[in-house]
């Protein structure tokens, strides 16, 4: 056990985040996202929410203060309604990164790009559209 780690994160996720380098992106997937078809490498968290996943990983790695975008959601598709989840996860991030700059892709393009991620946290959310790509920034 570690001081000042959230305990959500396993050892396995913290290893992924040691690993990642600036600029490199992770997804922090939902319970629907088909996680082993897209990732390269899967971190399993089912019984966790996207929120606390995302508190815990935000506390760990800054966003990339350089990127456009840094925070990245699947755009709902044919007329479904704006997910409520979208402001629980703008509120987290802006408590702990004052350097959010959130962008959405269309879904088969945010499928394209997690393919490209460094890792996808495959997550219980049971929320629909719950899926985040966050590129990690420098630490200083």
């Amino acid at each position: 056990m570690l001081k000042g780690i959230s305990k959500i994160v396993s050892p396995e996720l913290l290893k992924i985040l040691c690993e990642m380098g600036h600029g490199d992106e992770i997804v922090i997937a939902d319970g629907n996202f088909p996680s082993e078809n897209y990732g390269k490498r899967v971190i399993r968290a089912d019984g966790l929410g996207g929120v606390e996943m995302l508190e815990a990983v935000l506390s760990l790695i800054p966003l990339d203060a350089y990127a456009n975008e840094n925070f990245l959601l699947m755009q709902t598709t044919k007329g479904d309604p704006r997910p409520t989840i979208w402001d629980e996860y703008f509120d987290e991030a802006k408590a702990v990164d004052d350097n959010l700059r959130a962008g959405f892709l269309e879904r088969f393009a945010f499928y394209e790009r997690a393919k490209q991620a460094y890792a996808v946290i495959a997550t219980g959310e049971g929320a629909v559209y719950a899926n985040i790509i966050i590129k990690k920034g420098v630490i200083q």
